[in-house]
């Protein structure tokens, strides 16, 4: 399907499809920014993205350097992800710019690292908001999640993600000693796997929050550690006494920290979603570490759904 898009004469774009994207009939609803320590979540399904019509309009809201990326990948699908992931990241910042920034307008820049940042255009009516993002996608769902002054990063895996060879062999290669060891003490070979998924999130998304690349921070430099805990009372919401999960750097590297948070979920029962923000330095005491979670499907100009509290989105509170 997508590779019967063609790029189309922007200069003869006019104001009413702006207006479309972002007047006051906009199907593309802006929501308030998210509140200290908590993290809004945005998802979509491709295979849910069928119409010709909306991937000609997710087309026309990407860069030009963007559509030279997406049309140069060799097939079908994984041109559509790609299409697809850069339009949830633009139609979710818009969100929050207050219509001062449509999804078209951003501009972004990399770090040295490589990891996105926007770049807003200032307005002298208008303060842009200091938002962090990251992005992760698989096959099946993307997903693209939002802080305000403090870095994020986040990872999504279908649960049934198959691994080619051993558990205990590719772990050996990947993860830490005592990781290897946690995963070892499974006999069940289903929840093993399971359980190696669940981390693999965890140490992507703290590798990504971090902003600095696998190479300047290979898993096998830090041990994830989840602790069991007390269910949770609210779903939702992540806290200290729901679960804890412990960063320990192997040789103190000095690119990386403890000064991290972490939340992990199962997301449309079918993949397993992870979240790592920087703690707020701020804030001490007992429940310091909590960490509030808002889930919306997504399907851009078409459907917002909040999910949060409902079946899609299911917590984890230990192993």
């Amino acid at each position: 399907m997508l590779s019967s898009l063609r790029i189309r004469n922007f200069s003869m774009q006019t104001d009413l499809f702006a207006r479309s994207l972002f007047g006051s009939s906009s199907p593309l609803v802006t929501v308030p920014l998210p509140s200290p320590r908590e993290t809004h979540f945005w998802y979509m399904i491709p295979d849910e993205v069928q119409s010709g019509s909306l991937l000609d309009q997710y087309v026309e809201i990407i860069s030009p350097y963007e559509r030279d990326n997406v049309f140069r990948m060799k097939c079908d699908a994984l041109r559509k992800r790609a299409l697809l992931a850069r339009v949830l990241v633009r139609t979710t910042l818009a969100r929050y710019s207050n219509f001062h920034a449509g999804p078209r307008s951003l501009k972004f820049r990399k770090n040295v690292f490589g990891k996105p940042e926007v770049v807003w255009q200032h307005d002298d009516n208008w303060d842009p908001p200091p938002l962090h993002f990251n992005i992760s996608h698989t096959s099946s769902l993307i997903a693209c999640g939002v802080t305000v002054d403090m870095p994020i990063g986040i990872d999504v895996e279908e649960k049934q993600r198959k691994i080619r060879n051993s558990i205990s062999s590719f772990a050996r290669r990947y993860f830490s000693p005592r990781e290897v060891e946690f995963l070892d003490a499974f006999s069940d070979p289903e929840i093993q796997r399971q359980e190696f998924i669940k981390l693999w999130t965890l140490k992507e998304a703290y590798v990504k929050a971090l902003g600095r690349g696998f190479s300047a921070a290979p898993f096998r430099t830090f041990t994830i550690q989840l602790m069991a805990g007390k269910h949770m009372q609210n779903r939702g919401e992540f806290n200290s006494d729901a679960i804890e999960i412990v960063v320990e750097a192997i040789g103190n590297p000095e690119n990386l920290t403890t000064n991290w948070q972490f939340a992990l979920f199962e997301l449309a029962n079918s993949h397993y979603a992870s979240i790592c923000m920087e703690k707020d330095g701020n804030i001490n005491g007992k429940g310091s570490s909590s960490l509030r979670l808002k889930v919306w499907k997504t399907l851009p100009f078409v459907e917002d759904e909040c999910v949060s509290g409902t079946d899609a989105v299911a917590t984890i509170s230990g192993v």
